[in-house]
């Protein structure tokens, strides 16, 4: 019941002709890079809610191991097997910050905050809001919140985990997405946090895989 209440953050998928009429190739290259272009431009992968609400209403992460059942089909992953089943690789930064902001420490906080707010004099690190960075940042932070360690709607604000994987994608620094993903699906399956349903497409396509009726 709990999870009937959340609402679902389906996942953006990334249409390269718009892109590209745009003037921005340089977006889809970091996509290329990271290995998950043809994740994310898959249009015919669709979104199931009632699957994807008993996912999280059953799902226990322990190890680094994913355990749910959806209906009668029992699921098990870990960023091996879900790398496997995404076609992308398990590789890659997998550090999942959210919950401790000081995995990062203060030098290495600071120096994203005046990355992202392109402003080197400041000297305390804060979050920053979507509208004061550069238009290529922007893009990039609404595909890791969409994608990535998709919320819910309305962030206008990047905090520390928006803006080191932010960076990290605008670098291309490796980023291990099946790690990201069962952490931060622990995170929403934990019904103590308020976090909506996150991966709903890229789940979608992991109950196809293990055979559940859609």
């Amino acid at each position: 019941q709990h999870f009937l209440q959340k609402s679902v953050v389906r996942g953006k998928e990334v249409k390269v002709a718009y892109f590209q009429e745009q003037g921005l190739k340089v977006f889809l290259e970091k996509l290329k890079v990271q290995g998950w272009l043809d994740l994310f431009t898959n249009t015919q992968r669709g979104c199931s809610i009632p699957e994807l609400d008993e996912f999280y209403a059953n799902c226990v992460v322990t190890n680094g191991v994913v355990t749910s059942i959806v209906g009668r089909y029992r699921i098990r992953f870990d960023t091996a097997d879900l790398g496997g089943r995404l076609g992308v690789k398990y590789e890659g930064y997998d550090v999942y910050v959210h919950e401790d902001k000081n995995v990062l420490g203060d030098e290495r906080l600071l120096e994203l905050t005046q990355n992202l707010a392109q402003n080197s004099q400041l000297t305390k690190s804060r979050s920053v809001r979507k509208g004061k960075v550069i238009p290529l940042h922007r893009l990039l932070f609404w595909f890791i919140i969409k994608n990535v360690i998709p919320w819910g709607q309305g962030r206008n604000l990047a905090d520390p985990m928006d803006m080191c994987l932010t960076d990290l994608l605008d670098r291309g620094e490796k980023i291990n997405l099946p790690a990201i993903m069962i952490n931060h699906a622990g995170c929403i399956a934990n019904t103590s946090k308020d976090h909506d349903m996150g991966y709903g497409l890229l789940l979608t396509s992991v109950f196809e895989q293990v055979g559940i009726p859609q």
